[in-house]
């Protein structure tokens, strides 16, 4: 089975290939799986769970963290739980925070790799999506990476082939601690005059978060900060404070 959160494609991209590889269930997290966690149990037939997610400021998405912590799964067996990240450059520490989590239910943890992707996040000074040449380039490296993460899966790997950068301590121990308490807020999302109320944003949030009030969204608490509806909003109208200004969309490219 493969348990997947994806904003933008690039971690559905993943999870897709690999259920196809392993032949195995792929499973969505979005909507009132991802609200209420608690409410649906999981039964898995495989011995093998594969979680796979985007990295998020050196760390697991904090949706990510409380649907392992309130997700409730059933195996026909013993189930070993791997992990397969996205990543626009390195991942800090954050197999080891998924390992401490997993290991909290528990659960026995394998193997945990990452896959460089295009960037998608766009929202502080200095963070754009990849100009297009870099992201084909991403984009066509990773499909040899995504064979070697199942390979890692299949032959019972339990290490980390995680591209986990400098600093890795401080930026997941310090700056993601950070990012989650401060950087995380829905409220400097806003639409621009040149929103059209086609409402897309609304039924393309895995949170169920925008609802359209006078042909407009509005931005409610329970926000992944996916930013999904702001790169695929058809005319670019969704921006994030001032934040957005001049920056680019990204999402992943479909029939790649």
């Amino acid at each position: 089975m493969v348990i997947y959160f994806s904003g933008n494609g690039n971690s559905k991209a993943i999870a897709v290939s690999i259920a196809k590889t392993l032949q195995c269930e792929c499973i969505a997290l979005e909507g009132e799986l991802l609200i209420n966690p608690e409410q649906k149990e999981i039964y898995c037939e495989d011995n093998i769970i594969v979680w796979v997610f985007p990295v998020y400021s050196w760390g697991v998405p904090p949706v990510v963290v409380n649907f392992i912590e309130k997700c409730r799964t059933k195996t026909a067996g013993n189930c070993v739980h791997h992990l397969v990240v996205s990543c626009g450059d390195d991942t800090g520490l954050t197999a080891q925070q998924w390992r401490k989590e997993i290991n909290k239910k528990g659960w026995e943890t394998g193997s945990a790799t990452s896959i460089v992707m295009p960037n998608t996040y766009v929202l502080m000074k200095g963070f754009d999506t990849d100009s297009k040449e870099l992201e084909t380039k991403k984009l066509l490296e990773s499909k040899a990476a995504i064979q070697h993460a199942v390979k890692r899966i299949t032959t019972e790997c339990t290490d980390d082939d995680m591209l986990k950068g400098r600093f890795a301590w401080i930026k997941s121990h310090l700056i993601y601690p950070w990012f989650i308490r401060y950087a995380m807020s829905p409220k400097p999302f806003h639409s621009t005059e040149a929103c059209i109320s086609c409402g897309k944003c609304a039924k393309q949030c895995p949170m169920e978060n925008i609802t359209i009030v006078n042909g407009h969204p509005k931005w409610g608490n329970r926000c992944a900060l996916c930013l999904r509806c702001y790169h695929r909003c058809p005319v670019k109208a969704i921006g994030y404070g001032k934040a957005t200004a001049g920056k680019h969309q990204y999402q992943y490219p479909e029939g790649i």
